[in-house]
């Protein structure tokens, strides 16, 4: 059986592929869960090319399995993979599956082909400078649309992406991803493969077997997680090791604005301005360095040093 190089391909080749698909999905969610509006060009994008890399490997997944005929022309059948039309893989998939989807769903598949094959390369042509960023604008008309609500890009009053819009986006590409999955794991078993298998620790596991498209439970954990370190009376060495280390003295932000980049530093960079400046004032080099890395590294261990009432 490990000696069948078509039983190898699919089961362990487009296994491997699964995981890369549910990695760009899981980003392009990501992305979109920090985005705070639609004014940066370069944020849709990041959203909208994550998910159309995702979404068309996954779906040619889903072609392999259903396609494929191990007695015909191999070179032929892969050439016809050498597509981005979103549609296109769809319809090849629905010959063989029946998969439920919504008209919102199509306007978005075919929003990220419109995308993949064209529009991410406008701003490489001149003519760009005399139209407004489409890949941008068709995300927004395609959101403003679906909901029925007015989004403005504009530089001073831009939309907030709000709770609904982040449910519909994931909502949408969630199920997308779940039902291109389910038939992926249904066919694998139908052909007694472990195609549809997934690392349990992977971005993938959210998004295939959780079928979660939000990161609130993770950022509540964050909070929880920061509650619980900061008010922990007993005993604990990382603390104690902490504690040891002399505090540098910020005080250029408020305490808000140092636990939102705790949170997430993908946002204001400009901070780190004042963590440049205080190792300098203070001439700290590679032995704080050094120091501070060993929190959170992986394989270290804090022993915790017992009084000498407790050890009695």
């Amino acid at each position: 059986m490990f000696n069948d190089p078509n039983f190898f391909w699919k089961n362990f080749r487009l296994g491997t592929e699964l995981q890369i698909s549910g990695s760009f999905i899981y980003n392009a969610l990501y992305f979109f869960d920090k985005m705070e509006h639609f004014y940066y060009e370069h944020e849709c994008f990041e959203f909208l090319y994550n998910t159309a890399v995702g979404i068309e490997r996954l779906q040619k997944i889903a072609v392999v399995l259903l396609e494929h005929d191990e007695n015909g022309n191999q070179e032929d059948f892969e050439k016809t993979l050498i597509t981005h039309n979103h549609l296109e893989l769809l319809s090849r998939i629905k010959k063989h599956k029946p998969i439920n989807l919504g008209k919102t769903h199509h306007k978005f598949l075919q929003l990220l082909s419109n995308f993949y094959r064209s529009t991410r390369y406008d701003r490489f042509g001149i003519s760009s400078v005399y139209q407004p960023n489409q890949d941008k604008e068709q995300l927004i008309k395609f959101v403003s649309n679906e909901l029925d609500i007015e989004i403005s890009a504009e530089m001073m009053f831009p939309t907030e992406i709000d709770e609904r819009i982040r449910k519909f986006i994931g909502k949408t590409v969630s199920t997308i991803a779940t039902k291109l999955y389910d038939i992926i794991s249904g066919k694998a078993h139908e052909l007694n493969m472990y195609t549809y298998e997934i690392d349990y620790s992977s971005k993938a596991f959210k998004i295939f077997i959780e079928k979660d498209h939000s990161f609130f439970e993770e950022k509540v954990f964050q909070k929880e997680i920061l509650i619980h370190l900061l008010n922990k009376k007993d005993k604990d060495g990382i603390l104690d090791f902490i504690r040891a280390i002399e505090p540098l003295e910020f005080e250029s932000y408020d305490t808000s604005e140092y636990i939102k980049f705790l949170l997430d530093f993908h946002k204001n960079r400009l901070m780190l301005g004042e963590l440049d400046y205080l190792y300098e004032e203070n001439k700290l080099g590679k032995q704080r360095l050094e120091e501070v890395n060993i929190i959170g590294a992986d394989n270290v261990t804090f022993e915790v040093e017992e009084d000498d009432d407790d050890a009695e």
